[in-house]
């Protein structure tokens, strides 16, 4: 372990040194008239930001204003650093670099056409630029399957912009305002006057000239042929990393050229930006690979013929009028996994499967003059008319207008995406474990009627397995913001900011301005400039979430409690209260919450007599859990001996082949963490008693914590193996649910427990102990509440055994309707709160 933390401190020292060079050049003025550009974390001088760049750099009126260049490798990128050497008004910096966090810190205008990283919070006198990179045939952000969790920090970027620029009605609203749940909360203006890079593609016959010399000078043998263009997108599981297929594609541009006059016709290579790192030390493709430097448009316009996959590049050629065709022999696949938004029926060109295919395609067009094929043609000129409308030459002038000079009038700008009548509620979902907050978070927003309320969670992004199956099983009307990166700001303020927490002053955090800066700051670097209606902490369990939340633009904001919290700060685990110090925090910032909501109204009276010294009674409000009664039930479908078999071993967990056996044993179940509060001791004591009576009885306790060895020594003592299970946590224990006779609760206190709401679901009888929120958990005539002890809980089990306890009988359809509306009355909401 202590080597392994050696070997860290390399890159923990590196990365602290950014930090702390990024939080310097925040605190400097912002230089005025500095525009900073990043084309694919800097990746050459290249797409929408090189043709606003060259347009600025032309503007007479606009020749004061100065320009930084990130790139990834100056000497990669010397030509386009040579080409600008004597201008003293350009210069470069290296991605990463302290000159990068320098210009990215202090430059008045930010533009990039992807996203900066996740250290970047743009500073009040900031304007960001945001242009994407292309019309996207692909399906995008929330539109892919579980599309959510790489979004972070898309949707980050997105909201922090002031322009956003579309080529074309289908990216404004099918990209941005659907795919990446923009409308309601985008508070900038959305751009729609087509692509300043495709104005790179109108060229004379100087012009013309000039772009094939640098082909040609870049080592490309042309000659006087004519180009067909292969530009094939990237292909993997994620961009960072993206298959190797340079094989394939040599392989496939030979038999096309065995199929073509190579004396005409010359194919070029264009791949992806995640591809050519790969591509560009390959010798083999030397004559043909299109350098990376050279901006991608500027190629198209000399290009006769385009060959593509998925790729958004034939959007902007067709703008040309030249004839495109599509490669696609792994279609169906493709389509499948990542989806698409046309189908191949519709694109502006012939669709092979083979590379022979294509070959024999290219050759027969060639004959035809390079003509777009008869059968294509309608769906090209309709495709041209539909995503090329604004393309005329002079975009680049028209976002130098808007953006530089403050043009509005006569131009297509949205400046109302947020304006879609719904109010705007932000929920922090807690650490998304898999536990009673989340599931309560997750029916929550399964239930809030979505047309009505524009809902946004957020949370800390993870790369733990049962985390991110958490986050999957959010609703998909919900916009996510996976909290990533840290909190900028000296080390210094940080740590003053943690000695603030030890010393109990966490309430301090907007009274002293270095520290107010750096919440601030936070809330900004996450959401942008968005702004919320209602703000709601639905964990309350820790401070800098809590304390976070309270930076927010006014609203209206809530903090739940979700258990007698002064009995859970004074819990004690291994005889220390792990939560003393971080609650007492949280008890702190409540006089700045609006409301105190508990999530049962005796748990309310609870926390409002424990919590007295630290808000106002009347802060103290309630509102029930929402239950997702059609998962629960769909769960407890499950086949129990699928999701339990490993295969390693061939075998059932024993528990398992307990509860799959057909035998005439009474099963009892719990299911809770394996902690003090919840007092499985009781329990197991309490069904030694009864089992030593009824010996035809098992218990199973599903959950994990820090009480298991314990549990289970306890269980060894009594002599109850084979009779008493701990199954360990269990991703569906619905399922185990569903195979048990009587659900039992044994816990010291609870605030409304979600498993007895799920019990309830599943029609079993229920017994449980008398809790302070007891009564609030069962429908009346449902269950049995005994007292809290050994031999009350041993009485229960007994009284079920008897058949004395009933099972469960509960609505709830009509349950959810009541608890969501009073989740919309505890906020402080005032507009229609039916369930969705």
């Amino acid at each position: 372990m202590r080597l392994s933390r050696l070997m860290r401190l390399p890159s923990r020292a590196k990365r602290a040194a950014r930090f702390e060079i990024h939080a310097y050049y925040r605190r400097q003025p912002i230089v005025v008239g500095s525009v900073f550009y990043e084309s694919f974390s800097g990746n050459g001088m290249l797409d929408n930001p090189e043709a606003i760049f060259r347009e600025l750099l032309a503007a007479p009126d606009l020749g004061h204003l100065t320009h930084i260049w990130a790139l990834s490798d100056l000497h990669q990128y010397k030509a386009a650093v040579e080409e600008f050497a004597d201008d003293p008004r350009v210069s470069f910096v290296r991605y990463g670099s302290a000159a990068y966090y320098r210009a990215l810190a202090t430059s008045q205008y930010l533009v990039n056409n992807a996203t900066f990283p996740p250290d970047f919070g743009k500073r009040p006198g900031q304007v960001y630029l945001n242009t994407w990179h292309g019309t996207p045939l692909k399906r995008m952000g929330y539109d892919i399957e579980e599309g959510a969790l790489a979004t972070a920090n898309i949707v980050r970027n997105f909201v922090a912009a002031d322009y956003l620029l579309a080529a074309n009605a289908f990216m404004a609203d099918q990209m941005y305002e659907s795919a990446y749940k923009l409308t309601g909360i985008y508070r900038g203006t959305l751009v729609e006057e087509g692509y300043p890079r495709i104005d790179r593609q109108f060229l004379d016959d100087a012009g013309r000239a000039s772009a094939r010399r640098l082909l040609v000078d870049s080592g490309l043998p042309l000659g006087d042929r004519k180009i067909i263009l292969y530009a094939p997108t990237w292909k993997g599981a994620s961009f960072g990393r993206p298959t190797d297929d340079l094989d394939e594609i040599l392989e496939n541009i030979a038999v096309i050229e065995e199929r073509i006059d190579t004396s005409r016709y010359a194919v070029l290579l264009k791949t992806h930006q995640s591809v050519h790192k790969l591509a560009k030390h390959r010798p083999e493709l030397k004559r043909m690979l299109v350098p990376n430097e050279i901006p991608t448009n500027l190629v198209l316009g000399v290009t006769d013929m385009l060959v593509t996959d998925y790729s958004s590049i034939f959007f902007d050629f067709l703008q040309t009028g030249r004839p495109i065709l599509f490669f696609t022999p792994d279609l169906a696949d493709y389509a499948g996994t990542r989806g698409l938004y046309f189908e191949p029926e519709e694109w502006p060109g012939p669709v092979l499967m083979s590379a022979r295919e294509l070959g024999e395609e290219l050759a027969r067009i060639a004959e035809d003059g390079d003509a777009i094929p008869e059968e294509s043609r309608e769906r090209y000129l309709a495709m041209k008319r539909r995503f090329t409308s604004h393309e005329d030459g002079s975009a680049s002038k028209r976002i130098v207008d808007i953006v530089f000079r403050g043009a509005r009038e006569g131009y297509r700008l949205r400046t109302d995406v947020y304006e879609d009548g719904r109010e705007k509620i932000l929920l922090y979902l807690g650490g998304m474990r898999p536990n009673g907050i989340t599931t309560s978070a997750l029916n929550l927003l399964n239930n809030i009627d979505h047309t009505r309320y524009d809902v946004s969670a957020f949370f800390a992004q993870s790369r733990a397995r049962a985390t991110i199956a958490k986050q999957k099983q959010i609703n998909p009307n919900v916009r996510q913001f996976p909290r990533v990166g840290g909190m900028n700001g000296a080390k210094l303020r940080q740590l003053a900011r943690h000695l603030e927490f030890r010393r109990g002053r966490t309430a301090e955090h907007g009274n002293v301005p270095a520290q107010n800066q750096l919440w601030d700051d936070e809330w900004q670097r996450c959401f942008g400039d968005s702004k919320f209606d209602y703000v709601i902490d639905f964990s309350g369990y820790g401070p800098f979430w809590a304390i976070l939340l309270l930076h927010s633009p006014p609203a209206v904001r809530s903090i739940w409690l979700h258990n007698d919290l002064a009995a859970d700060a004074h819990r004690e685990v291994g005889g220390e209260k792990k939560m003393l110090h971080s609650l007492t925090q949280v008890f702190t910032l409540y006089p700045q919450y609006d409301h105190l909501v508990s999530v049962s109204p005796t748990l309310a009276d609870i926390n409002r007599e424990g919590l007295a010294e630290y808000s106002a009674p009347e802060k103290f409000v309630s509102a029930l859990n929402t239950v997702d009664a059609e998962h629960i039930l769909e769960n407890a479908q499950a086949d129990l001996h699928e999701i339990t078999f490993d295969e390693e071993t061939g075998t059932n967990p024993e528990w398992a082949e307990a509860l799959l056996a057909d035998d005439d044993v009474t099963t009892f179940v719990c299911v809770g963490r394996l902690s003090p509060e919840k007092n499985h001791a009781r329990l197991i004591r309490a069904f030694a008693e009864a089992h030593a009576r009824h010996p035809k009885t098992r218990l199973v306790i599903v959950g994990s914590g820090p009480l298991a060895a314990e549990l289970e020594a306890l269980i060894a003592s009594l002599d109850l193996m084979g009779a008493v299970f701990l199954t360990g946590m269990q991703r569906n224990p619905h399922a185990i649910m569903a195979h048990a006779d009587c659900f039992v609760l044994s816990s010291d206190y609870e605030g409304q427990p979600m498993v007895i709401l799920e019990a309830l679901v599943l029609g079993l009888p229920i017994v449980t102990v008398e809790f302070a929120s007891a009564k609030n958990a069962l429908p009346a005539g449902s269950g049995l509440v005994v007292p809290q002890s050994d031999e009350g809980v041993a009485a229960g089990l007994e009284a079920f055994i008897r058949g004395e306890v009933p099972a469960s009988a509960f609505d709830f359809a009509a349950y959810n309707r009541k608890a969501v509306e009073q989740f919309f009355h505890a906020i402080g909401a005032t507009a229609d709160a039916s369930v969705g």
